[in-house]
């Protein structure tokens, strides 16, 4: 029971897992926060486009800078906001929809990225970018995820009225004097940012995933945007922390424990909510059946009953 009880706490006697575990509460809980948003918003497919086009970034900063961590995040920030308002400029000058320019864009953009990483003189690993690996955070990384969470977070919340209106009554929101194209590049900005703040936890394939599963599993259970602001933001930080746990437990990369013990968590709410559940739905719908078999046995069958006897 000792040795079982110190190899639990294990993870938290090393320096390295104690800058991972703050930067995935951090990162958790920015992503939860913000994966609102991207559910209600309906972004998954901007969200996903613009994690992938990070990368072309990350290696033209590369060639240019070495591995500054400033030259990376600008490299990053300005090749996410090209592949955005690429997307709006070819949908806005062609017959072509934006989601076909945003999935072409997103895929010649991830390419390109591949491509220039691979003969880039500066020795790097791929993998680290495409995967992330929370558990080599320098200070610098540290600071970047410390500056966008205290950046986006405040953002959200004091802007909480005009992003809702925008989103769900741009018309409504126009009409009272929100700008909504300003608070539309508020939102991109805060998923590029934080995205960027999460390339080093999941890179940039995984991204996706601590970007729709805390909101999504939250929204299983409540309709209220406070619960999946801030539920989300506690599932996002909790979830995150104990994948990186279980990936030390159990000597699994970071990243993919993080995402996946998310999706599970969401599974699991799938099957479990006690109001949109897949087992709660099953069950209401039998026990309509049996109240409908109920109520059918219950009606007298044709020639029985008062009617009968009064024709006899």
């Amino acid at each position: 029971m000792d040795a079982f009880l110190a190899s639990l706490a294990d993870p938290f006697r090393h320096e390295f897992m104690q800058r991972a575990l703050l930067g995935c509460a951090l990162i958790g809980f920015t992503n939860g926060c913000l994966s609102t948003f991207i559910v209600l918003r309906r972004l998954a497919l901007m969200a996903d486009a613009l994690a992938h086009s990070l990368l072309p970034g990350l290696a033209i900063a590369i060639l240019l800078f070495g591995l500054a961590p400033g030259g990376l995040f600008l490299g990053a920030l300005i090749a996410a906001l090209l592949v955005a308002l690429g997307s709006q400029l070819i949908a806005n000058s062609s017959r072509i929809k934006e989601d076909t320019a945003l999935g072409l864009l997103f895929a010649c953009s991830f390419s390109l990225g591949l491509v220039l990483l691979s003969i880039s003189p500066v020795r790097v690993e791929i993998h680290h970018y495409l995967f992330g690996n929370i558990l080599g955070l320098s200070d610098a990384d540290l600071w970047t995820i410390y500056v966008v969470a205290i950046l986006v977070l405040p953002c959200l919340v004091a802007l909480e009225r005009p992003l809702l209106l925008s989103m769900f009554e741009p018309s409504v929101a126009a009409s009272q004097g929100v700008a909504v194209n300003a608070m539309n590049l508020i939102l991109m900005g805060a998923l590029v940012l934080t995205m960027i703040s999460s390339l080093q936890a999941v890179g940039v394939i995984l991204a996706l995933g601590m970007l729709i599963a805390p909101a999504a599993t939250v929204y299983l259970f409540s309709d209220s945007y406070s619960a999946m602001f801030w539920g989300g933001g506690i599932l996002g930080m909790v979830g995150s922390c104990l994948g990186l746990l279980i990936s030390f437990w159990l000597n699994l990369p970071s990243g993919s424990c993080i995402v996946l013990t998310l999706g599970v968590i969401f599974l699991l709410a799938l099957l479990l909510s006690p109001r949109y559940g897949l087992v709660s739905r099953w069950t209401r719908r039998r026990h309509l059946h049996e109240q409908s078999l109920a109520r059918w046995d219950s009606v007298p069958p044709p020639g029985s009953g008062k009617h009968a006897h009064d024709h006899d």
